[in-house]
């Protein structure tokens, strides 16, 4: 069974910091870019950030370029978003999927597996 399971939303101040893991499952980790989007009540649904999982290359939407890192553990088979200098404008249900590659701007190009997601609430 594929699964793509988040852990580390919650409540944070601005100016704080989260950090977010997704955990697969039931699939060929290395064979895929995961990454995150996310979405707040009323926006459209964003890129945030992606990673190709067999070389570790990384993409970042403009937004949370120098704030937001994304890595990967092959071993765990987890991608990880460390948010930092979260801003208000941040807040949203975060996602990630693993889809066939990365696009230039942090968005997921091809998706297939998609979590349920995990809440970031960013109060001022």
């Amino acid at each position: 069974e594929v699964q793509l399971v988040e852990s580390g939303g919650g409540l944070v101040q601005a100016g704080g910091s989260l950090r977010l893991s997704c955990a697969a499952s039931g699939f060929t980790f290395t064979a895929y870019a995961i990454g995150w989007f996310r979405q707040a009540p009323g926006k459209e649904r964003e890129g945030v950030s992606c990673i190709r999982i067999a070389d570790g290359i990384t993409h970042y939407g403009d937004p949370v370029k120098g704030r937001f890192i994304i890595s990967r553990d092959t071993a765990k088979k987890t991608v990880y978003l460390q948010m930092n200098s979260l801003k208000p404008e941040d807040t949203g249900v975060y996602k990630c999927a693993a889809a066939g590659y990365c696009g230039s701007t942090g968005d997921l190009v091809g998706m297939e597996y998609l979590g349920k997601g995990t809440l970031v609430t960013v109060s001022s």
